[in-house]
């Protein structure tokens, strides 16, 4: 234990050792500055009398910290108190945690300062869960740090405004700088340090202490181990207990009872009651999964009064087709935990606090692919194709679908989007159409899954009223803030129900055997509770399907994890492991604990269902289904432009020189400009799709080499003076009569010298 804490004493002198510039920095500055008066008497007898009873101090400085931080993610200082009442002994563990990281200063001199600092991080962190909580319902947790590059490439969005991000840099910072000259000025502990048992006791107390303490406060339902609900959770247990959890409860716990002998067992249970696929190979239906973002039927909102129908076609289809409540597990935000669970049929319960799979286990370099509804339809000749408006590499996304087995990706960089929602914050799901059936268009003589992402009734809802004149008017809201959001929401999803029959009719009319699965991801962040709901859980969104080929109506409540295996059942597709196992499973009493080990042994286990082989590997995710093209460059000296001609060029397509990206200018599908300056004659010009931080999503299949008609090779090294005269003469007559002869344009043009390289 000794030589253990030697290391990391070394360590931490090594990271002080690399601030040892700044602090040299710092001291000449600090040098400068009118010499302070030596301390009073007074105030080094205070100073002895904190460190006499500095574990007392450090718990009321612990629960001090503690209220605080609750004071600001509740953002209410009424319901923080609340809590110390009503939830007293969660308070108190809350401390215990804080308290337990405020020992960590023992083990050096600068002790005031190393309180400051811990007690800015706690505050730091509850004032961020307090910005988040203001945005959406899920809190702050530890997989939130891995989404910060998404956030900061949305900055269009309502997640964050560019002054947010301006404040939160600049507080970061002066409270940085503030500890650089405190650690550097401020005092220094003079009295006798126990070297070895200061650092025993506080292992002790944060290997063995906290973890029992952690038991017993579960075991006494104190808190809990598991939070179905991470916003109640928080709210019932505690921001600090909430976030610490999320930190060290990550990904999934064995099972107990996991083996080979149960995982073979689970099989056989399921090989004996499995059927067989009996869709026709090569006549199978195509399968298109909708996630509908933020949608709910307005009508389960018990306090809600609308002036007309405003999803007639979702009604329409419930009254027809087979439908039913989609339990989720996620509410107000965390659609790709949705998303996980309708395509791989795993759940969410088994996870840690506040896990996106999508950014922790699906992102290890270790982690082997992981089977999906796509790769289980591949296997039978499917086609599978995702859809989406917005950004390829949000929730990573394109990590993520490649893991799964998809064949193709077109995200909003491939699009050409016109229109936005009313906001201006996101595009309308009027695009999707198109890119939908274009998807199924882009294969011959072979079925498909497409899976579409609406995006279009997103949050944040605006407060104020920003549609004039609404299609539908909305009631029954607690306020005239809250009416207005509700029915800026209600139209959004009137116009989501608008493109679900839009698909319906473009997909009808390709004249092929369809279905399509739509629901809802999670409740809108609106603040809505269980009363509030027909339902009587949040937790609880709708499903809605549609066919062409006769499928019958077969409702049912389902969970999001079951849906699939619910409807590919229903079309005689039984492929899989997870989706043949809840279709063989669902209603036996061990269906639960079968579905961990089954999921674990996928995830995190051996791979016993797979003889430990990875019989699903990733796939080359390709990005959108249509080729990028270069076909000719025209030179314009009138406006110092070259102009780049081709098809299925979109705002994102950027322009390469080289193969170094050049600034560019959208013009149309066909038309990108970059200025003149930043090519010569020669170069190599082809055209890429790019998404955030610049990565390259698409690449053009051809190149054209740039020949600037204003340069003139001569065919001798020493030309004569007659050559040279007419070498003149030619070169104003090429550059009168260049491109397509109209002198007046000043442009010239170059063809494709290159089609196929």
């Amino acid at each position: 234990m000794k030589q253990k804490f030697k290391s990391v004493k070394e360590k931490m002198n090594k990271l002080f050792q690399k601030f040892a510039p700044v602090k040299e920095k710092a001291e000449v500055f600090l040098s400068k500055l009118p010499k302070r008066k030596p301390h009073s008497e007074k105030y080094y007898k205070r100073i002895a009398f904190f460190n006499k009873y500095s574990l007392i101090f450090h718990f009321i400085l612990a629960c001090f910290i503690t209220f605080t931080v609750e004071v600001i993610s509740r953002r209410d200082f009424f319901s923080a108190v609340s809590f110390v009442g009503n939830h007293t002994w969660a308070y108190l563990y809350n401390a215990f945690i804080v308290f337990a990281s405020l020992s960590i200063v023992y083990l050096f001199k600068t002790r005031a300062q190393l309180r400051v600092l811990i007690t800015g991080l706690w505050i730091f962190l509850g004032t961020v869960n307090g910005i988040i909580l203001s945005n959406r319902v899920t809190p702050f947790s530890y997989t939130d740090f891995k989404m910060l590059p998404d956030l900061f490439a949305m900055q269009n969005t309502n997640y964050f405004t560019a002054e947010e991000a301006t404040v939160v840099v600049a507080v970061v910072a002066s409270f940085i700088i503030f500890l650089v000259l405190f650690f550097i000025k401020g005092p220094k502990y003079q009295g006798k340090r126990h070297v070895v048992l200061s650092p025993l006791a506080i292992v002790a107390l944060l290997v063995v202490g906290i973890p029992i303490t952690t038991q017993a406060a579960q075991s006494s339902n104190i808190i809990a181990s598991y939070f179905a609900n991470i916003a109640q959770g928080y709210s019932d247990y505690g921001f600090v207990y909430g976030f610490s959890t999320s930190v060290v409860g990550r990904g999934m716990d064995k099972p107990d009872d996991y083996s080979k002998e149960t995982i073979d067992a689970i099989e056989t249970l399921v090989d004996s009651s499995k059927e067989e696929t009996t869709v026709s190979a090569g006549k199978e239906p195509n399968i298109i999964c909708i996630l509908l973002e933020s949608f709910i039927d307005p009508y389960d909102v018990n306090f809600l009064q609308m002036s007309e129908d405003p999803i007639p076609t979702f009604h329409s289809l419930e009254q027809n087709f087979t439908t039913g409540y989609l339990t989720v597990p996620v509410v107000g935000a965390g659609t790709a935990n949705t998303e996980f669970e309708v395509l791989t049929g795993m759940s969410m319960q088994y996870f840690g606090t506040g896990e996106y799979p999508y950014k922790t286990i699906l992102k290890q370099s270790d982690c082997p692919s992981v089977e999906s509804i796509a790769s289980d339809l591949s296997s039978i000749g499917y086609g599978t194709h995702v859809v989406h408006n917005n950004t390829a590499t949000f929730y990573s996304r394109n990590n993520a679908f490649s893991k799964m087995g998809f064949d193709t990706f077109t995200s909003k960089e491939l699009m050409n989007i016109t229109e936005y929602t009313p906001s201006g914050s996101w595009p309308t799901d009027k695009v999707l159409v198109n890119e939908t059936v274009k998807a199924m268009d882009a294969t011959e003589n072979q079925s498909d899954f497409v899976y579409t992402i609406t995006v279009g009734s997103h949050g944040d809802y605006p407060a104020e009223k920003i549609i004039e004149n609404p299609e539908i008017t909305v009631t029954g809201a607690a306020d005239e803030a809250s009416n207005n959001q509700w029915e800026y929401y209600v139209n959004m999803i009137h116009n989501t129900d608008n493109f679900i029959a839009n698909l319906i009719d473009a997909v009808n009319r390709r004249g092929e055997d369809t279905i399509i699965v739509m629901f809802g991801d999670h409740l809108p962040t609106m603040g809505l509770e269980d009363s509030d709901m027909k339902s009587g859980d949040i937790f609880k969104t709708k499903y809605a399907t549609w066919n062409n080929f006769g499928l019958p109506k077969q409702d049912a409540d389902l969970t999001a994890y079951q849906l699939l295996a619910h409807i590919t059942g229903q079309m005689g597709i039984h492929e899989g492991t997870m989706f043949t196992y809840t279709q063989t499973q669902a209603d036996s009493s061990t269906y639960q604990n079968g579905l961990d080990n089954l999921q674990y042994d996928l995830l995190y286990g051996e791979r016993y269902a797979y003889n430990g082989e990875d019989l699903y590997p990733a796939t080359d995710l390709v990005m959108d289904v249509e080729d990028v093209n270069v076909t000719s460059v025209r030179k314009n000296v009138l406006n110092n432009t070259l102009a780049v001609y081709g098809s299925n060029f979109t705002k994102n397509a950027k322009i390469f020189v080289n193969g170094e990206k050049v600034p560019t200018t959208y013009l149309t599908s066909g038309i990108l400009t970059t200025s003149l300056d930043n090519v010569s004659d020669g170069d190599v010009i082809s055209v890429s799709i790019t998404g955030s931080q610049g990565i390259i999503l698409r690449a053009s299949n051809d190149e054209v080499i740039y020949e600037d008609p204003d340069v003139i090779t001569t065919e001798t090294e020493e030309p004569t003076e007659v050559n040279e005269t007419e070498s003149s003469e030619t070169r104003t007559s090429e550059t009168e009569t260049s491109g397509t002869g109209n002198s007046e344009t000043g442009i010239s043009e170059t063809g494709n010298s290159q089609e196929n390289n």
